[in-house]
């Protein structure tokens, strides 16, 4: 069983500014987080290089520039709807996103769901290091291991002081990076920039849905860190107010830096995001794009912070799924820092950044499409956001130990992907039909979301309500602390 850390400063700080809360419940006189942050917070997460290469893709495959640029906004704006619904649970639930999956999947059943969540924030810093380093020895001669440990150690820093620290992080390089990036894309549209036409390109269906699927992949992918950082927010916020500010602020900057990105790799042929950024800027003003390219590259270090913070909550669940820990400050800053010593370490072996890029997204894609169709549908069509915070940290609760209609949902998606993948050392026989055209995530959506409806079908979730209506206190954020203590000490 969890208990959660005392601290009489808001937000779970202390004295030293360290945030005490994990996997915890934020209670009420906590909660002091804002709207008006999310959409900034989630726009800065996005406005950086990994942005600007997924824009790589389609000229990479042959895809012209505009086809590229429609692919492009159309998978982001299809990714950023399921994203945005998630921040919903952070106001509503003041629990960290994979903790309040424990409903759909159960107490110890979460464990599936959370080796996914987990490949997705190791594997995005592990391709932002690869990013930043060789971007930074191509345009200043940088030893992109030195680049590497310190970027890495920065990161950690950021994670281990935690949600406010990042929060504040992302708001300040939101209004520095923002007149570079105008500058560098008036310089672009008014032709400052002189193009060589590397490559004209056209349109084949194939390359089409790639550069959609990586596209849709990447705020997709955003999911399971959504509820962590809105669940700050007080429990009366808006769920319009804060659908619309994340969807705006997680779409608006790919939808900027994608057509971005498609342009310098179709007119520049780059392929490194940092040296694209580096060439472009300098052709408009002298030593801009030297300055943006640090600047993108200290965003991209924020958002590797972010990555390893949500990492740290995947891992404390994991670990407290298995065995009831109490999640301390300490136990907290291990598990961040042996993350970080995972993704350093893979960074330094990996060389091939868009090809680790496009690849990565995939992966993630065909782990996580399942995970959130199951979770949305729960949350809005079946539970309605009602549930027992209290027995979310006990596997003898309503939830149980393994909750089999989830588990069966999510594998039954997985499995319905696998005929219809298209990776570079995999390709599904639906996908070979189909000339290598990749479904898969669409699949798995449509797979999972199905089957959990039809398997919650037997579920009397009047049940579940008549009982929380009958126990409030099991809904009452006040004493959630207080039972998780009582059944610690029952089951020691």
């Amino acid at each position: 069983m969890t208990t959660a850390p005392q601290s009489s400063d808001v937000g779970g700080r202390t004295s030293a500014l360290v945030e005490t809360r994990s996997i915890d419940y934020v209670p009420d006189d906590e909660r002091h987080g804002k709207v008006s942050h999310q959409g900034p917070f989630w726009f800065v997460g996005n406005f950086q290089p990994f942005t600007l290469a997924v824009g790589f893709v389609g000229p990479s495959l042959g895809l012209s520039l505009w086809w590229t640029i429609v692919a492009g906004l159309a998978g982001i704006a299809f990714g950023t709807l399921f994203m945005a619904f998630h921040a919903t649970q952070g106001p509503v639930l003041g629990l960290p996103q994979m903790i309040q999956s424990r409903a759909q999947f159960g107490y110890r059943g979460v464990l599936l769901p959370l080796v996914g969540t987990l490949f997705t924030f190791v594997g995005f810093n592990v391709v932002d290091v690869v990013i930043i380093k060789s971007g930074l020895q191509s345009i200043f001669g940088w030893n992109p291991v030195v680049v590497a440990v310190v970027i890495t150690v920065i990161a950690a820093l950021v994670a281990i002081f935690g949600h406010d620290l990042l929060h504040k992080t992302f708001r300040i390089l939101f209004w520095v990076s923002l007149p570079l990036w105008v500058v560098l894309t008036c310089g672009v549209l008014l032709g400052g920039v002189t193009g060589s036409a590397a490559t004209t390109g056209g349109f084949t269906f194939v390359a089409f849905l790639v550069q959609f699927s990586v596209a849709a992949s990447y705020n997709i992918t955003y999911a399971p860190y959504v509820s962590d950082y809105s669940r700050y927010l007080p429990r009366d916020t808006k769920p319009s107010s804060i659908i619309s500010s994340v969807f705006i602020g997680a779409s608006a900057s790919p939808a900027w830096l994608i057509p971005l990105g498609a342009w310098m790799a179709t007119y520049l042929g780059a392929s490194d995001a940092l040296a694209g950024i580096n060439e472009t800027g300098n052709d408009v003003v002298s030593y801009l794009g030297s300055v943006l390219a640090i600047v993108s590259a200290l965003v991209l270090v924020a958002t590797m912070g972010l990555n390893a913070y949500s990492g740290m909550l995947t891992v404390v669940t994991a670990i407290d799924s298995l065995k009831s820990v109490k999640p301390t400050r300490q136990l907290r800053v291990v598990t961040i820092v042996v993350l970080a010593v995972a993704w350093l370490v893979m960074s330094l072996l990996l060389t091939n950044a868009t090809s680790a890029l496009n690849t990565t997204l995939l992966i993630m894609l065909y782990l996580l499409s399942p995970w959130t169709a199951v979770n949305l549908t729960d949350y809005f069509f079946v539970r309605r956001g009602h549930y027992a915070i209290a027995d979310l940290f006990t596997p003898s609760g309503i939830y149980g130990a393994w909750s089999w209609r989830g588990l069966i949902a999510f594998t039954a998606g997985v499995l319905a992907e696998i005929p219809f993948v298209d990776l570079p050392f995999f390709v599904g026989p639906a996908a070979k039909a189909m000339g290598e055209v990749d479904i898969a995530f669409i699949i798995g959506l449509l797979v999972s979301g199905v089957v959990y409806i039809a398997l919650t079908r037997s579920l009397d979730v009047s049940d579940e309500l008549a009982m929380i209506e009958s126990h409030p206190q099991l809904a009452d954020p006040a004493s959630v602390e207080d039972i998780a203590e009582t059944i610690a000490e029952e089951e020691q």
